[in-house]
């Protein structure tokens, strides 16, 4: 996929779109069937949080995924989101800023020399691994498949601090211009400004629609 791929998708979604606070959700409806619900901040304009609505093979379920973000997405159910981790084990989240990407894995004790982390130009990952063979990770990035670019080590830079390992990559520019180019587009959605209860009961009601 290329980022006017990604972008005519998203513009070909059907959006709805409400403010909470110095939040404005955003929920999409794609020609193929798939849902998609982001969080913005108000005041950045930064993604916040993301999450999509497959159906799995089994009995056509449908579940929720976060692609982005620590906190499940207001309207989803929990025990239908993923398994709960134990809090012994690593545990990944990423999140977003203005200028880069970010992964915080909790629940890694070991010192900074003891992990190596890489770009593989293959498949677009960011792979951590430890020497001492505790842990391995392949991480997933769908902005460098949607701008269809490849991760490059001179984006990278980590930090070890409280038992987290903290990956940050640098935006790339044309990374920058998709994120812009997606914020244009959705100035045209019809927004709706809640309360609290307003909202919740605006999101379950797009959530089963």
């Amino acid at each position: 996929m290329s980022y006017e791929c990604w972008l005519a998708l998203v513009k070909s979604a059907e959006k709805s779109s409400i403010i909470q606070g110095s939040v404005r959700k955003v929920h999409y409806r794609f020609p193929d069937g798939r849902e998609m619900a982001e969080e913005y901040s108000t005041d950045t304009g930064v993604v916040l949080r993301r999450a999509w609505k497959n159906k799995t093979a089994l009995l056509q379920k449908e579940e929720w995924a976060i692609e982005l973000g620590d906190s499940i997405p207001v309207g989803l159910k929990e025990n239908e989101l993923m398994l709960r981790e134990s809090n012994t084990e690593p545990l990944l989240s990423k999140r977003i800023t203005r200028n880069a990407l970010e992964w915080r894995i909790r629940n890694l004790p070991y010192p900074i020399s003891t992990y190596t982390v890489t770009c593989e130009e293959t498949d677009g990952t960011i792979t951590v691994r430890t020497s001492n063979k505790k842990y391995f990770k392949k991480i997933e990035v769908p902005e460098f498949k949607r701008c269809n670019i490849v991760p490059q080590p001179d984006g990278l830079s980590v930090a070890h601090k409280n038992s987290t390992l903290i990956i940050t990559y640098k935006k790339p520019t044309i990374l920058l211009d998709m994120e812009r180019a997606i914020l244009t587009a959705l100035q045209d959605v019809e927004t709706v400004e809640c309360s609290n209860y307003q909202c919740e009961d605006i999101l379950s009601e797009l959530m089963i629609q």
